[in-house]
């Protein structure tokens, strides 16, 4: 093994002496002139004759002193050295060089070691507007994967514009927030450095004790019980809450716990992990709310579901004083709004669909419906900010479902509209279309001897074989490209 290293090693050092940019190693050209379309951790790009080309003098993007001269950082500062020379000490991972930070970076998909910039930055409106959307490094890895399955150059194309769209990042775990909060904030402020704008990234908080309660694809490692309770706050929430507070120079987007409030509304009854649960959400929200609600560069939306969730009046009247009451429990903490559709793949707009018995006389059979009702009942109850972030990752199509509650890797998907800030004119309370759920990552196993293994990942709509729930999903992926409305 040591040998087969040591020639990677070789590999990568000849790459690295012959390469004019950074960019040929990775096989494009370089460019001629100096227009930035994109940055990544290798370097900045440009479009030239229909084609990605490198820009060779791009700058040092702060103190991880490598990416000025086209590698990235290596994942640890404690990474073995296989060669040293004027800029620093050389590591080799993923058989290319990487510049061996000075000090922790905090995980491998960030900036580097960045030293955080003493300014306050101050949310005022809708975040998504006037900013620059972060680059998630971890989301551009798992494309490359994908692009190494294929053969189609279409395809190939296709795949290679996902990479230049923003996604969220998701903090599942409490070693996941370890390894990517930080070093992404950090990749936030590099980005900034690097392009002069204020970079805004987006950030899903997802660890509650008992978490999704009504399904087990997607269950959590803590458990509803006051241990567990205790850990969500002192292990997860303070210290998402003491990086936030370190990285406050650029603007911060927080999707709160998908699907928990929404099983309060519907699921209370029907299932006793919920209600086992219901404490825990409740106080856990008050707590998040009261910890980050109250930092100026923090926006927070709380998960409503979908259209075919809470559509219905009864459930949207109930829902408003659900959230109503979780708002009111997190002061002095504001909540900038919510988001709707999050891992579903509810059109936005749906003209065959009305209410009737199709639809189970829901009178919101499209998210649009959806939000332009539920924004007049949130407000009935007395909640202030009323703004919505609508995840557009996985509706650019209508999928195969036979029943609008299927949720999980339905086949015939689609990616949806671009991310973008206050994209429907006429909607002001719509802040943005935003990809919440990274197209490509599974919804859960259909395997039905997992532990995790949920029945609706085994209905005949449902995409198969498929993978555990976050896991690569090549086959899904491939088909949400080829079916993109609008076509990438």
């Amino acid at each position: 093994m040591k040998a087969s290293i040591a020639l990677t090693a070789a590999a990568a050092l000849a790459a690295k002496a012959s390469a004019a940019c950074f960019a040929e190693r990775l096989g494009y050209p370089c460019c001629s002139g100096n227009e930035v379309v994109y940055t990544d951790n290798d370097g900045k790009w440009g479009v030239e004759n229909g084609n990605w080309c490198g820009i060779a003098d791009a700058p040092a993007q702060a103190t991880c002193w490598s990416f000025s001269q086209g590698y990235p950082c290596c994942s640890s500062s404690n990474a073995e050295v296989w060669y040293t020379d004027a800029s620093g000490k050389w590591g080799v991972e993923n058989g290319d060089w990487c510049g061996i930070p000075t000090g922790s970076t905090g995980g491998s998909t960030g900036g580097g070691n960045v030293t955080p910039s003493n300014e306050q930055y101050t949310i005022s409106g809708n975040p998504f507007k006037g900013v620059e959307f972060y680059i998630n490094p971890y989301y551009v890895e798992e494309v490359d994967g994908a692009i190494a399955q294929m053969t189609d150059s279409s395809l190939i194309a296709k795949a290679e514009k996902m990479k230049t769209y923003s996604n969220a990042i998701w903090l599942d775990t409490i070693k996941n927030m370890q390894s990517w909060l930080e070093s992404n904030l950090q990749g936030a402020q590099t980005q900034h450095q690097s392009s002069g704008k204020d970079i805004l990234t987006v950030f899903v908080v997802y660890d509650l004790p008992g978490r999704d309660c009504h399904a087990l694809a997607s269950n959590g490692e803590l458990l509803a019980n006051d241990g567990d309770l205790a850990r969500y706050k002192s292990e997860y929430i303070d210290v998402i809450e003491g990086h936030l507070k370190t990285y406050k120079s650029q603007p911060v987007v927080l999707i709160v716990e998908p699907d928990s409030l929404a099983n309060l509304v519907t699921n209370l009854e029907s299932t006793p992990a919920c209600a086992d649960s219901e404490k825990y959400y409740l106080d856990g929200h008050a707590y998040l709310i009261q910890k980050l609600g109250v930092l100026p560069h923090v926006a927070m939306y709380l998960d409503i579901g979908h259209a075919f969730w809470l559509g219905w009046d009864d459930n949207r009247e109930k829902a408003g004083k659900v959230y109503a009451k979780v708002i009111s429990s997190g002061a002095p903490g504001n909540v900038r709004g919510f988001t709707d559709n999050v891992s579903n793949y509810t059109p936005w707009e749906d003209p065959t669909l009305s209410r009737g018995p199709d639809t189970e006389w829901n009178p919101c059979p499209d998210e649009k419906r959806y939000l332009e009702a539920i924004s007049k009942d949130f407000k009935s109850a007395g909640i202030k900010s009323v703004y919505f972030v609508s995840d557009s990752s996985r509706n650019g199509k209508k999928v195969d479902r036979k029943h609008p509650g299927e949720w999980c890797n339905q086949t015939g998907v689609g990616v949806g509209a671009r991310p973008q800030a206050s994209p429907v004119s006429g909607m002001d309370y719509l802040d943005a279309f935003y990809w919440i759920k990274p197209l490509g990552e599974s919804d859960g196993t259909s395997d039905e001897s997992a532990a995790r293994f949920d029945g609706y990942c085994g209905h005949e709509t449902a995409m198969k074989p498929a993978p555990e729930a976050g896991q690569w999903f090549q086959k899904h992926f491939e088909q949400g490209i080829k079916n993109a409305n609008p076509p990438l």
